[in-house]
Protein backbone atom coordinates (compact mmCIF):
# COMPACT_ATOMS: atom_id res chain seq x y z
CA UNK A 1 0.00 0.00 0.00
CA UNK A 2 1.36 3.13 -0.83
CA UNK A 3 1.04 5.86 1.44
CA UNK A 4 -0.24 9.36 0.75
CA UNK A 5 2.20 12.24 1.87
CA UNK A 6 1.83 14.70 4.69
CA UNK A 7 0.68 17.99 3.04
CA UNK A 8 -0.75 16.26 0.16
CA UNK A 9 -4.17 17.11 -0.90
CA UNK A 10 -6.70 13.97 -1.73
CA UNK A 11 -10.26 13.66 -2.20
CA UNK A 12 -12.84 12.24 0.36
CA UNK A 13 -15.42 10.95 -1.76
CA UNK A 14 -18.79 9.98 -0.56
CA UNK A 15 -19.86 6.63 -3.10
CA UNK A 16 -23.25 5.64 -3.03
CA UNK A 17 -24.66 2.40 -4.99
CA UNK A 18 -21.09 2.44 -6.72
CA UNK A 19 -21.49 6.16 -7.69
CA UNK A 20 -19.82 9.33 -5.99
CA UNK A 21 -22.12 11.51 -4.76
CA UNK A 22 -20.06 14.26 -2.94
CA UNK A 23 -16.17 15.29 -3.32
CA UNK A 24 -14.28 17.08 -0.99
CA UNK A 25 -11.06 17.91 -1.00
CA UNK A 26 -8.36 17.48 1.87
CA UNK A 27 -5.12 17.84 2.85
CA UNK A 28 -3.12 14.69 4.20
CA UNK A 29 -1.76 15.55 8.03
CA UNK A 30 -0.94 12.22 8.67
CA UNK A 31 -0.80 8.52 6.75
CA UNK A 32 0.53 4.96 7.98
CA UNK A 33 -0.90 1.68 7.18
CA UNK A 34 -3.26 1.31 10.09
CA UNK A 35 -4.07 5.53 10.55
CA UNK A 36 -5.22 7.85 7.78
CA UNK A 37 -5.59 11.54 9.56
CA UNK A 38 -6.82 14.05 7.06
CA UNK A 39 -7.71 18.07 7.49
CA UNK A 40 -10.68 19.34 5.98
CA UNK A 41 -10.46 23.38 6.04
CA UNK A 42 -13.42 26.22 6.69
CA UNK A 43 -14.16 27.28 3.14
CA UNK A 44 -13.15 23.87 1.02
CA UNK A 45 -15.05 23.72 -2.17
CA UNK A 46 -17.52 20.71 -2.46
CA UNK A 47 -18.44 18.73 -5.58
CA UNK A 48 -21.67 17.06 -6.12
CA UNK A 49 -22.25 15.07 -9.20
CA UNK A 50 -24.57 14.06 -11.04
CA UNK A 51 -26.06 10.36 -9.26
CA UNK A 52 -28.99 8.53 -10.41
CA UNK A 53 -30.23 8.39 -6.76
CA UNK A 54 -30.53 12.27 -6.64
CA UNK A 55 -29.26 14.89 -4.64
CA UNK A 56 -26.89 15.01 -2.07
CA UNK A 57 -28.39 16.29 1.64
CA UNK A 58 -25.88 19.01 1.22
CA UNK A 59 -26.37 19.71 -2.25
CA UNK A 60 -26.22 23.71 -2.73
CA UNK A 61 -23.92 24.44 -0.26
CA UNK A 62 -20.86 25.02 -2.52
CA UNK A 63 -18.19 25.11 0.43
CA UNK A 64 -17.80 23.75 4.32
CA UNK A 65 -18.68 27.12 6.19
CA UNK A 66 -18.15 27.32 9.88
CA UNK A 67 -16.06 25.22 10.98
CA UNK A 68 -12.68 22.80 9.82
CA UNK A 69 -12.03 19.24 11.17
CA UNK A 70 -9.44 16.96 12.06
CA UNK A 71 -10.51 13.64 10.63
CA UNK A 72 -9.13 10.28 12.22
CA UNK A 73 -9.80 7.55 10.34
CA UNK A 74 -8.33 3.72 11.47
CA UNK A 75 -8.14 0.82 9.00
CA UNK A 76 -11.74 -1.11 9.32
CA UNK A 77 -13.70 0.78 11.30
CA UNK A 78 -17.07 1.79 10.32
CA UNK A 79 -16.80 5.08 11.46
CA UNK A 80 -13.69 8.33 11.83
CA UNK A 81 -12.89 10.28 14.50
CA UNK A 82 -13.17 14.11 13.73
CA UNK A 83 -12.41 17.18 15.61
CA UNK A 84 -14.18 19.95 15.63
CA UNK A 85 -12.57 23.75 15.46
CA UNK A 86 -14.13 26.99 15.13
CA UNK A 87 -11.85 29.94 14.68
CA UNK A 88 -9.02 28.09 15.16
CA UNK A 89 -10.11 26.86 18.85
CA UNK A 90 -11.10 23.19 19.39
CA UNK A 91 -14.88 22.42 20.52
CA UNK A 92 -15.02 18.58 20.72
CA UNK A 93 -14.58 14.99 19.10
CA UNK A 94 -17.47 13.85 16.62
CA UNK A 95 -17.28 10.21 16.23
CA UNK A 96 -19.16 10.01 12.26
CA UNK A 97 -20.65 6.24 11.42
CA UNK A 98 -19.67 5.75 7.83
CA UNK A 99 -18.67 3.00 5.63
CA UNK A 100 -14.78 1.87 6.27
CA UNK A 101 -12.43 3.95 3.94
CA UNK A 102 -11.49 2.43 0.64
CA UNK A 103 -8.36 3.68 -0.83
CA UNK A 104 -7.38 4.49 -4.19
CA UNK A 105 -3.99 6.71 -5.68
CA UNK A 106 -5.46 10.17 -4.99
CA UNK A 107 -7.81 9.70 -2.13
CA UNK A 108 -10.31 7.43 -0.47
CA UNK A 109 -13.80 6.46 -0.41
CA UNK A 110 -16.95 6.21 1.97
CA UNK A 111 -20.39 6.76 2.80
CA UNK A 112 -22.16 8.52 6.22
CA UNK A 113 -24.47 6.47 8.12
CA UNK A 114 -26.47 8.45 9.61
CA UNK A 115 -25.96 8.33 13.16
CA UNK A 116 -22.85 10.35 15.07
CA UNK A 117 -22.11 10.74 18.46
CA UNK A 118 -20.62 14.39 20.15
CA UNK A 119 -17.81 14.24 23.24
CA UNK A 120 -17.87 18.27 23.70
CA UNK A 121 -14.69 19.49 24.44
CA UNK A 122 -14.10 20.14 28.14
CA UNK A 123 -14.89 16.39 29.84
CA UNK A 124 -18.70 16.87 29.05
CA UNK A 125 -20.38 13.51 28.34
CA UNK A 126 -20.65 12.06 24.97
CA UNK A 127 -24.05 12.45 23.35
CA UNK A 128 -25.88 10.64 20.92
CA UNK A 129 -26.68 12.52 17.62
CA UNK A 130 -29.01 11.84 14.72
CA UNK A 131 -30.20 8.26 15.87
CA UNK A 132 -33.41 8.19 13.77
CA UNK A 133 -31.04 8.85 10.48
CA UNK A 134 -30.10 5.38 10.54
CA UNK A 135 -34.22 4.19 9.92
CA UNK A 136 -34.68 6.92 7.18
CA UNK A 137 -31.72 5.79 5.43
CA UNK A 138 -33.41 2.22 5.15
CA UNK A 139 -36.61 3.63 4.01
CA UNK A 140 -34.75 5.92 1.25
CA UNK A 141 -32.88 3.25 0.18
CA UNK A 142 -29.14 4.16 1.26
CA UNK A 143 -28.92 1.16 3.43
CA UNK A 144 -30.14 -1.98 3.80
CA UNK A 145 -31.59 -3.48 6.73
CA UNK A 146 -28.28 -5.89 7.17
CA UNK A 147 -26.28 -2.62 6.30
CA UNK A 148 -28.09 -0.97 9.31
CA UNK A 149 -27.95 -3.92 11.87
CA UNK A 150 -24.15 -3.54 11.06
CA UNK A 151 -24.30 0.14 12.01
CA UNK A 152 -25.99 -0.47 15.25
CA UNK A 153 -23.77 -2.94 15.95
CA UNK A 154 -20.40 -0.56 15.71
CA UNK A 155 -22.13 2.26 17.78
CA UNK A 156 -22.52 -0.22 20.16
CA UNK A 157 -18.94 -1.01 20.55
CA UNK A 158 -17.93 2.51 20.04
CA UNK A 159 -20.53 3.90 22.80
CA UNK A 160 -19.02 1.04 25.42
CA UNK A 161 -15.46 2.32 24.80
CA UNK A 162 -16.54 5.52 25.42
CA UNK A 163 -17.98 4.41 29.08
CA UNK A 164 -14.62 2.40 29.82
CA UNK A 165 -12.75 6.00 29.22
CA UNK A 166 -10.68 4.46 25.71
CA UNK A 167 -10.84 6.70 23.02
CA UNK A 168 -7.93 5.07 20.84
CA UNK A 169 -7.78 8.71 18.95
CA UNK A 170 -6.29 10.76 22.15
CA UNK A 171 -2.92 11.20 20.54
CA UNK A 172 -4.54 13.51 18.68
CA UNK A 173 -5.82 15.29 22.34
CA UNK A 174 -3.88 18.86 21.20
CA UNK A 175 -3.52 18.87 17.47
CA UNK A 176 -4.08 22.73 16.16
CA UNK A 177 -4.67 23.44 12.42
CA UNK A 178 -1.70 25.12 11.16
CA UNK A 179 -2.60 28.78 10.08
CA UNK A 180 -0.16 28.89 7.18
CA UNK A 181 -1.95 25.62 5.54
CA UNK A 182 -3.78 27.44 2.02
CA UNK A 183 -7.39 26.37 1.54
CA UNK A 184 -7.72 23.73 -1.53
CA UNK A 185 -9.18 24.06 -4.65
CA UNK A 186 -11.56 21.96 -6.87
CA UNK A 187 -9.44 21.99 -9.87
CA UNK A 188 -7.76 18.43 -9.56
CA UNK A 189 -10.58 17.43 -8.03
CA UNK A 190 -12.66 17.99 -10.76
CA UNK A 191 -10.68 17.46 -13.60
CA UNK A 192 -10.65 13.51 -11.71
CA UNK A 193 -14.46 13.77 -12.04
CA UNK A 194 -14.44 14.27 -15.57
CA UNK A 195 -11.59 11.43 -16.18
CA UNK A 196 -13.13 8.12 -17.10
CA UNK A 197 -12.12 5.31 -15.21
Amino acid sequence: MELFAPGMVIDRREVLHGRTWLVTPVRVVWDSEDILVTYLAEGTPLLFPEHPFGRHPWHGRDRWTGTSLLQVHRRGDAYSVWAFFQDGAFTGWYVNFEAPIRRWEQGFDTVDHGVDIWIPGGGAQWQWKDRADVTTLVQLGRLTQDEADAVWTETEKVAAALDRGERWWSPWDGWTPDPTWPVPDADSSRARLSTPK
